[in-house]
């Protein structure tokens, strides 16, 4: 579960079945004490995972082991809905999202508070919407990066 908050920007949703959209932090806003829905779910599906948009690229995990890694131009900006497909998957569903720069590459956590970098990511950069490939050596299970 991610908290953040408020901030005037973009945050990437996601739902368990790999689909997910970029919204503007203000279109998250409610009037009502009930709260505001802007993320419409399949049946048996959750929201899964929310990153704060201020990278280039989005990477994702799925329950596969596999991750993706796409510009987030190419993720479109939805006031509510469904969004689109991230990353495919077969057997499995996605685990995970973070923004991340290809700059920095990929930041995991690993047991006892030590971290490891990926510096180089070109191997996992795709198109939305593919499998994508095997994480990298020592990536966590379940695949998340936090």
């Amino acid at each position: 579960m991610n908290l953040f908050s408020y901030f005037e920007g973009e945050v990437a949703i996601a739902s368990s079945d790999g689909l997910g959209f970029k919204i503007k932090t203000d279109k998250l806003i409610a009037a009502t004490r009930s709260g505001k829905k802007v993320f419409n779910l399949n049946e048996n599906k959750k929201a899964k995972a929310l990153t704060i948009c201020d990278k280039d690229y989005l990477a994702v995990t799925g329950s596969n082991r596999k991750m993706l890694v796409f510009s987030l131009s190419e993720l479109p900006e939805l006031n509510k809905g469904k969004g689109v497909i991230l990353q495919r998957y077969k057997d499995g569903y996605l685990e995970d999202i973070k923004s991340i720069s290809k700059s920095d590459g990929i930041v995991w956590n690993l047991t006892g508070g030590r971290q490891r970098t990926e510096k180089d990511i070109s191997g996992w950069i795709g198109k939305r919407g593919s499998v994508g490939k095997l994480v990298p050596n020592g990536f966590p299970r379940p695949p998340k990066f936090d």
